[in-house]
C-alpha cells in the first residue's frame, strides 16, 4: 500500500509561486515515476510533470514555469510552480506507480496506481 499526502496548495495572484509537496508512505516505488496531474472543473485530468530515475517530463503548458523534483530520502516529490497563471487553477494530484516508465511513457494518468487526495491551487488575475 502506498499513501500520498499533498500539501502546499492555496490561493495566489497571477505571477506568483507555490511549491506543492507530496509525501509518500508505505510501499513506494522509488525506481519508478512519480507524477503530478491537475484537473479543472469540467475538464479532463491533465498531465503536468513526472519524474523517474532516468527522466523528467513536463507538459508543454507548464514548461519553463513548473519544475518537478524528488527527494528519495524523504519519499517526497515536489512541484515548484512559478509564474502562475489563472489557467493553472485546478486541483493538483500527485501519483505514483508500480510499473516502470520513462519519458512520454510516464504521462498517462491511467498508468498510475496510487493517487493523493488532491490539493486546490487557485490563481487570481
Amino acid at each position: 500500500q502506498v499513501q500520498l499526502v499533498e500539501s502546499g496548495g492555496g490561493l495566489v495572484q497571477a505571477g506568483g509561486s507555490l511549491r506543492l509537496s507530496c509525501a509518500a508512505s508505505g510501499r513506494t516505488f522509488s525506481d519508478n515515476a512519480m507524477g503530478w496531474f491537475r484537473q479543472a472543473p469540467g475538464k479532463e485530468r491533465e498531465f503536468v510533470a513526472a519524474i523517474s530515475r532516468i527522466s523528467v517530463t513536463t507538459a508543454n503548458s507548464v514548461k519553463g514555469r513548473f519544475t518537478i523534483s524528488r527527494d528519495n530520502a524523504k519519499n517526497t516529490v515536489y512541484l515548484q510552480m512559478n509564474s502562475l497563471k489563472p489557467e493553472d487553477t485546478a486541483v493538483y494530484y500527485c501519483a505514483t506507480r508500480s510499473s516502470y516508465c520513462a519519458g512520454v511513457g510516464c504521462t498517462l494518468a491511467r498508468d498510475y496506481d496510487y493517487w493523493g487526495q488532491g490539493t486546490q491551487v487557485t490563481v487570481s488575475s
